[in-house]
């Protein structure tokens, strides 16, 4: 059963024969600039595995980036998909209300840590298109055309979150980006600068806001500060607490709405349903957050959530779509919830990213050149580097250990500011077998790739 079984690679080379024929198809007609740099072309997945057509098997630490915290086809999903297309697949919802839609929202609003009494929720299609409905919703609430976003921050590739997102490689022959946008330093520990100490950068990171407003746009014009609790693309780096709760304090001093970006970091990929539970135990709420990835299963879906007010700020017209809220997706979704629920995939991703920093803690005392570990629950990063004293990253090593782990037969990818960080991201329903297998796997490929 391929949901319980290991890696294996049958096949004398990478892509196998059936596979390279196909990616050669693709070359011919997908453009380039959607890269893939794995020799893989699934023909089924199931649990944390994937078949290729020529019968090799991967083990999946990639989870389609946080899409499939829940696994490959999960059989009550599928299920539930297949029921919803007897009836129909698709009903706009501007058009006709369907039940399905309003079942999610009424479960969101009961389960996601934003602050207020009476919360609403709408639907898009994507975790950009979620962050930009956001920033849309937060200017007609307050009035304000500008926002805060972070160094390190990855919010998508639409137009307007290109601009949001901080490395421009997304960006690069793109233009002229949209303006209003203005960006402060985010907390990254492992890296701070010269002569500042841990107990001095809340300090000195909450200065990098305040320079904002000295410099770029009062802060009577700032709509929102929009922040990941866990920077993704930026290399797996917590929010630490502290920093928050000073960030909550200059939103409500100043009139700004807080927008937490859980487009990765939802659906108990942190070992909590949303890493903003963590916020609220420490007394923080955003006024607004938005999520995608993990939240259907697979099938697209994003969701954008906050109070009451704010929500009825937008003039009618000016948000929604045709695809928002599909019926297939609301059906995957409100399943997969259940299921989360149900089966505490929130305590196992806390179990798993111990076992999986526990490893990562052994491996670096036998391989200098990896420099940090950090993350939440089983949202994971590690950081390489060339020297651990000078911290100087290694971008060709990591993406030597990328390649290695695949030929082995496991999938894993890079992050970073520097592309210097390998992240963590398998299913939760990974087997202890298959975590260990996946562990062992990743160690020889930086053994190999170190010496």
């Amino acid at each position: 059963m391929l949901g319980t079984d290991l890696p294996e690679i049958i096949t004398s080379t990478l892509p196998g024969p059936k596979a390279k024929e196909i990616i050669d198809r693709r070359e011919n007609v997908v453009p380039s600039a959607i890269r893939c740099g794995y020799p893989v072309v699934i023909a089924r997945g199931e649990g944390a595995m994937i078949e290729d057509v020529d019968g090799n098997r991967f083990l999946d630490w990639v989870g389609g980036v946080g899409v499939l915290n829940i696994g490959y086809s999960q059989p009550e999903i599928v299920e539930a998909v297949k029921e919803q297309a007897d009836r129909f697949f698709h009903g706009m919802f501007n058009i006709v209300t369907h039940e399905g839609y309003v079942a999610l929202a009424e479960k969101l609003t009961g389960i996601v840590p934003v602050k207020g009494d009476k919360k609403k929720v709408f639907f898009a299609n994507s975790g950009a298109e979620a962050d930009e409905n956001a920033v849309k919703v937060a200017k007609a609430y307050t009035g304000r055309s500008n926002i805060i976003v972070f160094s390190g921050a990855f919010h998508g590739r639409t137009h307007y979150t290109m601009a949001m997102t901080s490395k421009k490689a997304y960006a690069k022959g793109m233009g002229q980006l949209p303006g209003g946008i203005f960006r402060a330093e985010y907390p990254y520990y492992y890296r701070l600068p010269e002569g500042v100490t841990e107990k001095d950068a809340v300090d000195y990171y909450i200065h990098s806001i305040y320079k904002v407003f000295e410099e770029c746009a009062a802060a009577e014009t700032i709509a929102a500060i929009v922040v990941e609790p866990l920077q993704g693309e930026g290399g797996f780096i917590p929010a630490p607490i502290e920093w928050i709760k000073a960030v909550r304090e200059i939103c409500d001093t100043y009139g700004i709405l807080l927008i937490a970006d859980e487009v990765q970091s939802g659906f108990c990929r942190t070992g909590r349903m949303f890493a903003t539970e963590y916020w609220a135990d420490a007394g923080v709420r955003p006024d607004i957050l938005t999520t995608a990835k993990s939240i259907a299963a697979g099938i697209p879906l994003s969701a954008i959530i906050a109070r009451e007010e704010i929500m009825e700020a937008p003039e009618p017209g000016t948000i929604g779509g045709t695809y928002c809220g599909n019926p297939l997706a609301c059906a995957a979704a409100l399943t997969c919830i259940n299921i989360m629920e149900r089966d505490h995939l929130a305590e196992r991703s806390m179990q798993i990213g111990n076992r999986v920093k526990e490893a990562y803690q052994e491996f670096k005392k036998d391989y200098p050149v990896i420099g940090d570990i950090r993350g939440l629950g089983g949202m994971i990063g590690i950081e390489f580097v060339k020297d651990a004293e000078t911290k100087t990253p290694a971008p060709e090593l990591t993406a030597n250990i990328i390649q290695n782990c695949a030929r082995r037969g496991l999938l894993v990818e890079g992050a970073g500011t520097y592309n210097n960080v390998i992240r963590f991201l398998a299913p939760l329903v990974i087997t202890d077998e298959q975590l260990e297998a996946g562990l062992h796997i990743f160690e020889e490929s930086i053994k190999e790739s170190y010496n």
